[in-house]
């Protein structure tokens, strides 16, 4: 696997042929792309509202229902210590011949949270949903629209023949 660059990034969002983009919906694509990456931008901050169940076959899987917190009039939120669910503002189109996974940006670390993120496989297409963990005992003010993690993207020795057909196919959109 190679990790894509800001070229090889940009080359795929902006490709505009039949083929969907790499990612839609950015706020502002030159400040989003780093130099191995492309930050995600926070849509919204929701709460969890009960137990969750996974299990092997995904017969007892349980995702527990959340519901969206409220920013103030300047767009931002104050979230005490606890977990939560994030979903992006970006809507991803993962080629067969890539996959992607997310760390959070370092400055979501050094105020003491932690993002969770799984592996973005091939084919997969949505609006991603993400963990937030304030560890912070002080708690965290984050805003609509910050940047909160950087998707690193690998081209793959070979296309899949398969792409992603899992449940949280075309999530958010």
């Amino acid at each position: 696997m190679t990790l894509l660059s800001r070229k090889e990034l940009r080359e795929r969002i902006l490709a505009k042929p039949l083929l969907l983009p790499l990612m839609e919906n950015m706020i502002d694509m030159e400040m989003q792309l780093q130099p191995n990456s492309v930050e995600m931008t926070l849509q919204r901050v929701e709460v969890m509202e009960g137990a969750g169940a996974i299990d092997f076959d995904n017969s007892g899987r349980k995702i527990p229902l959340s519901k969206p917190l409220e920013f103030d009039d300047d767009g931002w939120i104050f979230l005490p210590p606890g977990t939560y669910k994030v979903v992006f503002n970006e809507i991803l189109n993962i080629p067969n011949d890539l996959a992607a996974i997310a760390r959070p940006r370092s400055t979501m670390l050094r105020c003491g949270v932690n993002i969770g993120t799984a592996v973005w496989d091939s084919g997969y297409r949505g609006r991603s949903e993400s963990m937030l963990v304030v560890q912070n005992p002080e708690g965290f003010n984050l805003r609509k629209n910050a940047r909160i993690i950087q998707l690193l993207f690998y081209k793959l020795h070979a296309e899949v023949e398969e792409g992603y057909k899992g449940q949280y196919q075309h999530e958010n959109i």
